[in-house]
């Protein structure tokens, strides 16, 4: 189990260099981490387009309505304007 623990510490500490005191840090690492699910599940659904299981369509959608979110997040909380979303 530590290992485990230790390996996702491992995984996470890079991206945790936050200032929680600075609003434009933490604008920042926000918008990096959404903008990061958004690549993850765009790049899935580019591998689910390959495949010829059943239901793909359906997790296709569900991955699109997900990217959908997450894009729409960013712009309501003005956080597009850190990137290109």
């Amino acid at each position: 189990m530590d290992k485990y623990t230790t390996q996702h510490h491992d995984y996470l500490s890079p991206t945790r260099n936050v200032r929680l005191d600075h609003h434009d840090s933490v604008l920042s690492h926000v918008h990096q981490q959404v903008s990061m699910e958004v690549e993850r599940l765009e790049r899935r659904i580019e591998v689910l387009r390959l495949t010829k299981a059943p239901h793909v369509a359906v997790m296709i959608s569900a991955y699109e309505r997900m990217i959908e979110h997450k894009k729409s997040f960013l712009q309501t909380c003005d956080l597009d304007e850190h990137r290109g979303y």
